[in-house]
């Protein structure tokens, strides 16, 4: 059987942020609410999914920035140097991720899709994105449902056990 490729979603930030239902009003009350909140849904999808998870914030016009790369929950989350654009630092790992992976990018710039695209990686819309998270989420809430419907004493007992029990309460 052959190996299994790795996945790997790198979302360009700020686009996504200000696309997604869940982000959007705190990007205009609170910047790093709004990342913190996208990186906490991405870290949920990443968690049942198993996709590996990378977010690039542009940081292009911050002064002096030196750029900064860490992980949380993780997700890797990439904050760019100064001049440099997310869309380049994408479009830089994207050549510098492995070849045999499979590759999608996030982003609702129609020009870096057409560079994503050219790179020989799949792009996802911001609509896309967030379908793809609503339905991972239902699915990670119906899992919690059933596991939790089977978590009673009911379910632990023997069937002849549970009616002798069940006999008793109605006798009373």
């Amino acid at each position: 059987m052959g190996k299994l490729k790795k996945e790997y979603l790198v979302v360009d930030g700020y686009n996504i942020i200000n696309f997604l239902s869940q982000t959007k009003a705190l990007y205009k009350e609170n910047l790093e609410l709004a990342r913190n909140k996208l990186v906490d849904i991405l870290a949920e999808y990443k968690g049942y999914t198993g996709i590996e998870v990378i977010v690039v914030f542009d940081a292009y016009k911050v002064k002096q920035n030196i750029g900064k790369e860490y992980n949380e929950q993780g997700i890797k989350i990439i904050f760019t140097k100064e001049r440099q654009t997310a869309d380049n630092y994408i479009e830089k790992l994207v050549s510098e991720l492995p070849k045999n992976s499979i590759i999608r990018v996030a982003t609702n710039d129609f020009v870096e899709q057409q560079m994503i695209l050219g790179k020989g990686s799949a792009r996802i819309s911001a609509r896309e994105l967030e379908f793809e998270l609503e339905k991972s989420n239902r699915k990670i809430k119906k899992e919690t449902n059933k596991v939790s419907k089977r978590n009673t004493l009911e379910s632990y007992l023997d069937e002849d056990v549970l009616n002798k029990l069940k006999n008793m309460f109605k006798d009373e």
